[in-house]
């Protein structure tokens, strides 16, 4: 996604621009983004919800895609701002999603919980457990850097955070996961 990332980057703000004039030119944002966002909100609710939630993203993308700040080039950090925002409002339908998972050994797991090839419940039981006891923000920041592959500054775009407070929750995130997986194998 990065390498796409550096050909949209006055793109999408031409694209969103002109879409205030020809609102059907969104649509192409819509086709750049939709299927990794869709992907990012399946890894934390579900394939059910993240249509929703792609939807719902989109919508209010568009309905205040006049408010889009042309400084940051590409979209991107913007979309997933909003989809996590989304997400954050859904956060039961999360965390049931990463308790009924720990439940129910038949369920399958989120996509890309964890690496490809490692799908045992006995590995990923500790990791969703982990997840689901982090803070809503610190597990925002977490996820944005881990399954989107943001940037500490993408991801303090995205969730209108300064850089600094990136740095910290994404260290208090990953320390608090750590200690979860240790306790667990100790």
């Amino acid at each position: 996604m990065k390498g796409s990332t550096a050909t949209a980057e006055g793109a999408d703000a031409a694209l969103i621009s002109r879409s205030l004039q020809e609102p059907d030119a969104f649509a192409e944002i819509f086709d750049r983004y939709a299927p990794a966002l869709h992907r990012f909100a399946a890894r934390r609710l579900g394939d059910e919800a993240a249509d929703d939630v792609v939807s719902e993203t989109f919508l209010n993308a568009f309905q205040h895609r006049r408010r889009y700040n042309a400084e940051y080039g590409t979209a991107r950090p913007w979309l997933y701002g909003i989809a996590t925002n989304v997400i954050r409002r859904r956060r039961r339908t999360e965390v049931s999603h990463y308790q009924a998972s720990l439940r129910d050994g038949a369920r399958p797991l989120p996509s890309g919980l964890v690496e490809d090839g490692v799908t045992t419940l006995a590995v990923n039981r500790p990791l969703v457990s982990a997840i689901a006891g982090l803070k809503a923000g610190d597990r925002d920041v977490l996820l944005l850097v881990a399954w989107a592959e943001f940037t500490y500054e993408e991801t303090a775009a995205a969730l209108s955070i300064p850089v600094g407070t990136v740095r910290s929750r994404l260290n208090r995130a990953r320390t608090q996961v750590r200690e979860a997986l240790e306790a667990n194998h100790g």
